[in-house]
């Protein structure tokens, strides 16, 4: 597939998932707010209840408690108005007139109806200005407020805790124990109609308001997730695809590299042999010691090109074959230096070695652990300075009682920070410039870092350009 197509599909699916979060999210709002709507509703009027109810409980008070007293001041002086079952002057001679009865029953009805209704009135002006002067406690007392409000509040579906409060203008009158002013709270006028100047108002807040609202739209959790592990699993792919591309192009780098670097030395065998073919090659000693040379020189680099590339089985598989035992750091160190020495000094350079680690005994595989300091003084040479002999030193010491730390070095072109941190990644090789005689698979310091990790150590890199690069690799002892 094509990176632009990749791209494409990235792009539409990136706008599809946007598109259904947003319209999940604008979804969840709308049900929250709708919720919200709903409970300050009811809440409302439930308040509006609860108020209209403890009014009526406050007239009922005073019919029962103040009628009696209401009607003993006034019987003396609706006595004096009228007494019932009296006739009146001038009619004691019509008692046997059916129409003189009428109006004396009818006279009897009306006192009777303007004596309660003045008896009504006195009630009601007693509670217009007397009700006011008691204390809010004992006309909306809390034992009667919080079983109403909890009976309205359950009557209409919601049934959580609640704490509530009775203020005026002066601040609050009293609350209960958890009533927290800084909640919303709903509040509703209480006694309205008493014509008191400071009126009261009763407070509520609902501390578990959000989980009560949150509980309504929990339904919408599965969408969510399921909407984030598609949205993971997109990612996923596209980053998949993204690597998969790139490694689809490193291969064919690598089968270019790789075959230039077999192209060569193939060539060269192939040129010896031909010369070994003739005659006056073969009479002249000179010349076949030559192509006897070029020939076991070319099959070592071949040699070593097809090892290189056998180590990138190391990578696919989970164990490598490997045999862990006992070795001298410093033995295998002192013997592969022995060996460089001369490829070194071929481009005009040396290389030292100050081994000076008292306890040099690491548990490692002998051989990788030979390719391992051959790969990176080989990358030492191989990414020299031309106007500069080579300069390559290794120095061992011991970090505590339990590590071995070994340091290689060198004078060559160095690495740029932004490369540092990809160098020990598979197929990964740094841009060497202007320089085309630099090849490779990018696998030596790959192998490198995974051999060094199988043998439960870590490796870092320090360098900077122009002025070479230090490897640090620290192996546990033997003892540790």
């Amino acid at each position: 597939m094509k990176k632009n197509a990749i791209w494409l599909i990235t792009a539409v699916m990136a706008v599809t998932f946007i598109g259904l979060l947003y319209v999940q999210i604008m979804y969840m709002e709308n049900m929250i707010k709708m919720r919200n709507e709903q409970f300050t509703e009811t809440v409302m009027r439930c308040l509006n209840t609860v108020t209209k109810t403890l009014e009526r409980d406050e007239t009922t008070r005073y019919l029962d408690e103040d009628l009696e007293e209401a009607v003993a001041s006034m019987s003396a002086g609706a006595s004096s108005i009228y007494k019932p079952g009296s006739a009146p002057q001038g009619r004691g001679n019509s008692h046997n007139d059916f129409g003189s009865q009428y109006q004396l029953k009818h006279e009897e009805l009306k006192g009777r109806y303007l004596y309660q209704k003045e008896l009504l009135n006195e009630v009601v002006l007693s509670i217009l200005e007397t009700s006011s002067d008691r204390p809010i406690a004992e006309r909306a007392d809390s034992v009667t407020v919080r079983a109403y409000l909890k009976s309205e509040l359950a009557a209409n579906g919601i049934d959580i805790p609640f704490e509530f409060a009775i203020a005026n203008n002066d601040g609050i009158e009293y609350s209960t124990t958890g009533y927290n002013d800084a909640l919303q709270n709903y509040s509703q006028n209480l006694f309205p109609n008493d014509g008191s100047g400071n009126p009261h108002s009763l407070r509520v807040v609902f501390p578990t308001k959000s989980d009560y609202i949150f509980s309504s739209i929990k339904f919408m959790l599965p969408s969510f997730s399921f909407t984030f592990i598609l949205l993971c699993i997109f990612i996923y792919t596209i980053v998949v695809a993204f690597k998969q591309k790139k490694l689809n192009e490193i291969k064919n780098e690598f089968i270019n590299n790789m075959t230039h670097e077999f192209k060569t030395p193939i060539s060269s065998i192939s040129l010896a042999a031909q010369m070994l073919n003739d005659e006056a090659v073969r009479k002249s000693p000179t010349m076949m010691k030559q192509a006897i040379s070029v020939i076991s020189d070319e099959t070592k680099r071949l040699r070593f090109q097809v090892e290189k590339v056998l180590q990138l089985s190391m990578f696919d598989r989970k164990n490598a074959t490997m045999k862990l035992q006992e070795a001298d750091a410093n033995a295998i160190i002192e013997s592969v230096i022995n060996t460089f020495k001369l490829k070194v000094e071929k481009y005009g350079g040396s290389i030292t070695g100050q081994l000076d680690a008292e306890d040099p005994i690491v548990n490692v595989d002998e051989m990788h652990f030979t390719n391992v300091i051959f790969n990176l003084l080989d990358n030492a040479i191989k990414y020299r300075r031309e106007d500069v002999p080579p300069l390559l030193s290794i120095t061992t010491v011991n970090k505590g009682d339990d590590r071995l730390v070994i340091t290689i070095a060198d004078n060559g072109i160095g690495i740029k920070r932004e490369d540092l941190k990809r160098i020990f990644e598979k197929f990964y090789r740094v841009s060497t410039g202007n320089r085309h005689d630099v090849k490779g698979f990018g696998l030596g310091l790959a192998y490198v870092h995974k051999m060094v990790s199988l043998f439960h150590g870590n490796i870092k890199a320090e360098s900077e350009p122009g002025k070479g690069s230090k490897f640090i690799i620290t192996l546990p002892l033997i003892n540790n």
